[in-house]
């Protein structure tokens, strides 16, 4: 769970699915560490990483 936690930084995951790019998981560092959060409210961690998105505390920069 990152709720509370520093994300240093957070990058959008896509993949194609039924032939359209989708963005399916944001890849964060948290204090040093890489996590896989996937895109879904209720989830506690990327409840966390919107909150902070809305705040204005991180960007999420797009897939690669």
């Amino acid at each position: 769970m990152i709720s509370k936690l520093n994300i240093d930084s957070a990058q959008y995951v896509s993949a194609e699915i039924y032939g359209e790019v989708q963005n399916i998981s944001i890849k964060c560092m948290v204090d040093g560490k890489e996590r896989s959060v996937p895109i879904s409210e209720g989830n506690s961690d990327y409840d966390e990483i919107v909150r902070q998105v809305a705040a204005g505390t991180l960007t999420i920069a797009d897939a690669d």
